[in-house]
């Protein structure tokens, strides 16, 4: 409607709408950058921790994919191309509530992704923001 004003509840709402399209679309990008079989796992690793933990917001993170809570970045991901490392790893930061005893894993390398490391990947992702 021509001359009716804004609030500033709708414009921010706008703000936010934008900056996380932006982001995932950097995230998309990011994933595209990366070699084969990199791509493909990373694709596959966006679908599931989107689908696992539909409140994570996507965005970069050292130039790699991360998942925020909308205040700290959860997981991430990284390709063996960023570090020249000989497999892609998924990590979790200390936000993830994966808390086991005195000691537990947060790093996984990945080589290949199978519904038994898919299934493992949804898992953790549900339990680190639980």
């Amino acid at each position: 409607m021509k001359g009716v004003k804004r609030t500033m509840t709708e414009t921010k709402l706008d703000r936010q709408a934008t900056k996380k399209a932006e982001d995932e679309a950097t995230v998309q990008m990011a994933i595209a950058a990366m070699t084969e079989p990199d791509r493909t796992i990373g694709q596959k690793l966006h679908t599931i921790i989107k689908s696992s933990g539909p409140a994570l917001l996507s965005r970069t993170w050292y130039g790699m994919p991360a998942y925020t809570n909308g205040d700290k970045i959860v997981c991430f991901f990284r390709s063996r191309q960023k570090f020249g490392e000989r497999y892609m790893t998924i990590g979790f930061n200390d936000v993830a509530k994966l808390d086991d005893g005195h000691m537990w894993p947060i790093y996984f390398a990945i080589t290949k992704l199978t519904a038994t490391e898919e299934a493992k990947i949804t898992a953790l992702v549900k339990q680190a923001i639980s």
